[in-house]
């Protein structure tokens, strides 16, 4: 079985969230949630809390042990990008791009398919 979750329009760029997608990809869950308990970004809370809310689906949906589930997938896609310019000094201006992400994450009892 497999269950997953999708934090959608996450406040960080794409690239910072996958620096810390890569430590817990196919860990089982609860060492995954130690080691983002433990690391020191601010993409850890988000992927923390996407992490939660699969475990949580996963124990509506699934019967079995729930501490024998992997991170069989995590994924951080890139969202929509607000563009804003930024005032520079002689009243020019200078391009700002806040990036956003979505977060999935899928848990599964078999490992990678």
């Amino acid at each position: 079985m497999r269950a997953r979750a999708v934090y959608r329009y996450a406040d960080i760029t794409p690239r910072k969230a996958r620096l810390v997608t890569d430590l817990i990809k196919g860990k089982p869950v609860n060492d995954a949630l130690e080691i983002l308990r433990v690391i020191h970004k601010r993409a850890a809370y988000m992927i923390d809390k996407t992490l939660r809310s699969a475990l949580a689906n996963a124990e509506e949906t699934m019967e079995g042990d729930l501490d024998a589930l992997l991170v069989s997938e995590i994924r951080v896609d890139g969202g929509p990008v607000r563009k804003w310019h930024w005032a520079r000094p002689r009243g020019m201006w200078a391009p700002l791009k806040k990036r956003t992400s979505h977060i999935t994450v899928i848990l599964s009892d078999e490992g990678k398919r």
